[in-house]
């Protein structure tokens, strides 16, 4: 199996995910193993020393220290490794059009900043309150997500949480009253998700497995579905929110909606 070494001198996330979006254009004949932190010389030469077949490996790097990088490439040609750097020629082009000198700060683009924390504490945010009984945190929510069991509530609140978007979902089952909460805050906070009936099922049905719980409600019955999302409607139309189908809507896709209708609220 051929090899990509995603080498950085920060943490290799920006290399790893270059390495990744070429592996994955090969059918699994691509293994990509990140390799960061190569800051001195020495820490090149232990890198480079445990490659044992440089005609099945390739490099990715995004080295910024200008001496690393080169010592990096020179001892690469000399074993006849492959190497592949991609943030060097693009500094270099942006300094000559600019007329600017660099900075090279390793790791730069992962700089611990306002954003950063901003992600973290959405992070957070989201773990506490997926799903959850707790309804204390609907005040500090920048959105709130409203569906039945099994329409993308958490993955979507994660996928949000990592672009700093603090979410709190609520599952929504006719045995279950809604919050009061929702009615009190702004409703372009509130997102309703729908779906299918039939989409539904099928995913439910996956889902049952053994869980006595689930089968003791009727999970997957198809009545006990369409009662579900007409009580969903019933809520999202009283509480005059956006609702978004999801039925053939990738988590990308929602989320876009999602953050075009908070753009100017969060």
């Amino acid at each position: 199996m051929f090899k990509i070494y995603a080498v950085s001198d920060s943490i290799g996330e920006t290399a790893e995910q270059v390495a990744n979006a070429t592996a994955i254009q090969f059918d699994n004949y691509i293994k990509v193993q990140r390799v960061p932190y190569i800051k001195t010389f020495e820490d090149v030469n232990n890198f480079v020393n445990k490659i044992d077949n440089p005609k099945e490996v390739m490099i990715i790097s995004t080295i910024v220290l200008v001496d690393i990088r080169e010592f990096l490439v020179q001892t690469c040609v000399e074993k006849g490794i492959h190497i592949s750097n991609v943030l060097g020629p693009c500094i270099s082009l942006v300094s000559r059009l600019s007329n600017q000198v660099p900075e090279y700060k390793p790791g730069a683009i992962w700089n611990m900043d306002k954003k950063y924390y901003k992600k973290i504490e959405a992070m957070e945010f989201a773990i506490r309150y997926d799903d959850s009984k707790d309804h204390s945190g609907i005040k500090h929510a920048d959105v709130v997500l409203l569906g039945l069991s099994r329409t993308s509530k958490t993955p979507l609140s994660m996928y949000l949480a990592n672009k700093g978007i603090k979410v709190l979902n609520v599952p929504l089952m006719p045995e279950i009253p809604v919050p009061e909460e929702l009615f009190e805050m702004d409703r372009k906070r509130i997102i309703g998700l729908t779906i299918d009936p039939v989409r539904l099922m099928e995913i439910r049905e996956n889902r049952l497995g053994n869980i006595k719980f689930l089968k003791e409600i009727q999970y997957a019955n198809a009545e006990r579905i369409l009662n579900e999302l007409e009580y969903a409607d019933k809520i999202m139309r009283r509480l005059k929110c956006k609702v978004i189908d999801v039925t053939k809507r990738a988590i990308e896709d929602t989320a876009l909606i999602i953050m075009e209708n908070l753009k100017d609220l969060v």
